[in-house]
């Protein structure tokens, strides 16, 4: 087996592996409620955080180009 092979035979596993998770995870109430719960969280922190680290390195630029 060429590297080739065995890195798209390891990418194409992971997607079925990656898609039975989530079918099990959207399927199941408890496991859709914590995800969401998650991704509320994920989204909430980490949103924000980008929005304000870009916000200040533009004010940063902008200093230096007046």
């Amino acid at each position: 087996m060429t590297e080739r092979s065995a890195r798209t035979l390891a990418n194409v596993t992971l997607g079925v592996a990656g898609a039975a998770a989530a079918y099990v995870v959207f399927t199941t109430p408890p496991l859709r409620r914590v995800a969401l719960r998650v991704a509320r969280l994920w989204l909430g922190a980490s949103v924000p955080v980008y929005l304000a680290s870009q916000v200040r390195d533009a004010w940063l630029q902008s200093r230096h180009a007046a």
